[in-house]
């Protein structure tokens, strides 16, 4: 049996430890506060001579695994991420090195749950404020001051549903709170099985609502989600409760809502810059506040569970190979990856796209294929689809081609595999669709020679790259428009590369696909937006 050696750069529980050192064939080394150098910034020259000794490592946030690191391990297959954010470690190089990264993303599900949810009550009732006014012996007053609002029969806004989200929700039930819940890939039928009612977009589930709690990863989409119009939204005297990321919150736009008593007050665990200045303006306001600094995985319960997950992971893998928890492209033998690569990238391109153009919410993603690709094993190739549709606005749960098929699960998203149905002239397809009802989004791409191609978008018949910035403008089939279009860009000084056009055959409707340079600028989408005869604009990285 082979023996493996494993390295601990970071403190984790004992418990883990043990479980990964009781497993034949496995050697570990707890070796911690020897591998990064906060001064430099660097790893330290120490722990560059001690990695290339090891095949297994486990860190924490304190180890910086960079590309100068992968450079000299030479034995190194897998690292261990006892948490859920990898920041701290160079995925891009880990991939090119082969070695796997893995993440414990359900160890501290629980922790943050509870955290989120004692914000909230904390919000709710003033706990801190009237905490703070009895050690200072200001009992009567306090009790005067700090009237409570109750939870019993609000309607709580929960913004992303994921493990987090999930676990927020059953327990705000138990309080009695009608739960309303926007994420855009839980369908109708897992919102029934929850016990949720579904809101198909975020100004619809806040619209109204008393509490809303956010459980969404940090985005371009995302930043500020919860801005002053979607506040303004809401009830007269809500509550707002954020321990995701900072960013979500529009912190100026909060205070104003605050500052007009429109909002009743927050609960934060994370801000938009952290640590947070001493004088940051919210910190100025004296009732219905709650603010932690980051805590939402702090408790013994979460960090020993996240230690033993990861040792157990790294257990598995070396003994049985399995690989759960992967956050980059798994290993794949030369065979398969001879014979399916070609089509990864595009199955990806495919399912991104789709992700940007298709129903929000859909049921079910069917892929369809037609030619060579079809005698292939394309479970391969579909959960590529469904990883490039599932991670372009699911980051929380680190999609990969490891996990998508559960996360789909976990959001009621059914998939499904069949031959080709759109009429074509190539001898070669890759087609995915959505499908919400009776309403169906489908994108599909082939290959000319070994050159991938997009060459159909909803209904449409185009030919664009799979790659790049891309620019999708829907209009009224009408002369003039594509003038239009590209005169705005030429205006805003954004060059185009490349354009495709394709109009419905009763040519009520166009689209151009558009390749372009540099990302459009917002005034210039937003210009095109406000067009009277455009009924769509897109602009998005594939």
């Amino acid at each position: 049996m082979a023996n493996y050696r494993v390295l601990v750069s970071d403190p984790i529980s004992e418990k883990g430890v043990e479980a990964l050192a009781a497993a034949a064939g496995i050697t570990v080394d707890v070796k911690t506060g020897i591998s990064f150098d906060p001064k430099t910034g660097k790893p330290t020259e120490e722990f560059l001579k001690l990695i290339p000794e090891y095949h297994g490592l486990i860190v924490r946030s304190e180890t910086k695994v960079t590309a100068e690191v992968f450079a000299v391990a030479k034995n190194l297959k897998v690292i261990g991420r006892a948490g859920v954010g990898v920041d701290n470690i160079d995925r891009s190089a880990a991939t090119d090195h082969g070695v796997i990264v893995m993440n414990t993303p359900t160890g501290n599900t629980i922790s943050t749950a509870e955290h989120a949810f004692t914000l909230m009550l904390a919000t709710a009732r003033n706990i801190g404020p009237a905490h703070a006014e009895v050690l200072k012996g200001n009992f009567k007053a306090a009790r005067k001051t700090y009237q409570g609002i109750e939870l019993n029969g609000k309607r709580l806004a929960v913004l992303g549903m994921g493990r987090i989200g999930t676990e927020f929700a059953k327990r705000a039930q138990s309080f009695n709170m009608h739960v309303v819940a926007y994420d855009p890939f839980l369908s109708q039928a897992r919102a029934d099985q929850l016990k949720v009612e579904l809101a198909g977009t975020p100004d619809a589930a806040l619209a109204g609502a008393d509490v809303v709690t956010l459980h969404v990863p940090l985005t371009d989409e995302t930043k500020h989600i919860l801005n002053a119009k979607r506040l303004a939204s809401m009830n007269a005297g809500a509550l707002v409760i954020n321990c995701a990321r900072g960013g979500l919150i529009d912190e100026e736009a909060l205070k104003a809502a605050i500052d007009s008593g429109h909002i009743a007050g927050c609960g934060l665990d994370v801000f938009e810059t952290e640590p947070p200045s001493a004088d940051h303006p919210l910190f100025t306001l004296g009732k219905h506040i709650a603010f932690t600094p980051h805590l939402g995985a702090s408790t013994n319960e979460a960090q020993e569970n996240v230690g033993i997950q990861v040792a157990e992971q790294l257990r598995d893998y070396f003994i049985t190979g399995e690989i759960r928890n992967a956050v980059n492209m798994p290993n794949l033998d030369s065979r398969t990856l001879e014979s399916v690569g070609p089509y990864l990238d595009l199955a990806t391109s495919l399912g991104k796209l789709l992700s940007k153009i298709a129903p929000a919410q859909c049921d079910t993603i069917k892929v369809s294929y037609l030619g060579p690709v079809s005698e292939l094993d394309t479970e391969l190739v579909t959960r590529t689809v469904l990883t490039g549709f599932l991670a372009y606005a699911h980051e929380e749960s680190q999609v990969n081609l490891v996990n998508a098929p559960a996360v789909a699960k976990a959001l009621g998203l059914q998939i499904t595999e069949s031959t080709v149905a759109l009429a074509t002239n190539c001898t070669e397809l890759i087609e995915v669709s959505a499908i919400k009802g009776n309403e169906v989004c489908t994108v599909a791409g082939t290959f000319y020679g070994k050159s991938p191609r997009i060459v159909h978008i909803s209904g449409h018949n185009v030919e664009t790259s799979p790659s790049g910035r891309i620019l999708f403008v829907e209009n009224d089939d009408r002369p003039g428009m594509v003038g239009l279009i590209g005169n705005s860009l030429g205006e805003a000084g954004v060059n185009i590369a490349n354009m495709a056009l394709s109009r419905t055959e009763d040519r009520t409707s166009a689209v151009t696909v558009i390749e372009v340079d540099t990302e459009p600028p917002a005034e210039l989408l937003e210009k095109l937006r406000s067009t009277p005869g455009i009924i769509r604009v897109l602009s998005f990285e594939l």
